[in-house]
């Protein structure tokens, strides 16, 4: 599908050796989703998949899979993938950035929806997004601020 060259390496999807690691969202929609991504972030569109099939997509240094949610198969018996709760959220994509006034500024202006506006906190400044699914991104600039 496609790759990234990190130092002497090379990491691909779907790796031709080695392996290479993508963060896998459950969505209700993968369309819907990949479209988002590609409109606020910039991501790349690898594939939204053909009738079963996962979509998969390239955002910055990472890749993303994307896939509506069902219940237990033979490789995973006891697991149930759905979408989040918007208010109970146990992970989530932190998202570092060298302007975090411009990122708030170009992406809320793509759509996003952001929780608050950026504010300052333990030696960054940060705010959070909501993704069509209720998914938040932690997006995050360092400080000079040292903290305890």
């Amino acid at each position: 599908m496609n790759a990234v060259e990190i130092g002497q390496n090379s990491f691909e999807m779907p790796p031709k050796q080695g392996m290479s690691i993508a963060h896998f969202l459950t969505v209700t929609d993968i369309n819907r989703s990949a479209r988002y991504y590609e409109k606020v972030f910039g991501a790349q569109i690898l594939s939204l998949g053909d009738g079963n099939a996962p979509g998969y997509l390239q955002l910055a240094n990472i890749w993303m899979i994307l896939n509506v949610g069902g219940g237990p198969t033979p490789d995973k018996p006891t697991v149930t993938l759905s979408v989040p709760d918007p208010n109970h959220i146990n992970s989530f994509m932190n998202f570092r950035v060298a302007d975090i006034q411009a990122c708030y500024q170009l992406w809320k202006s793509r759509g996003a929806e952001f929780i608050t506006p950026p504010i300052p906190k333990y030696g960054e400044i940060r705010c959070y997004i909501r993704d069509p699914d209720g998914y938040i991104i932690e997006v995050g600039q360092s400080t000079d601020l040292t903290y305890g």
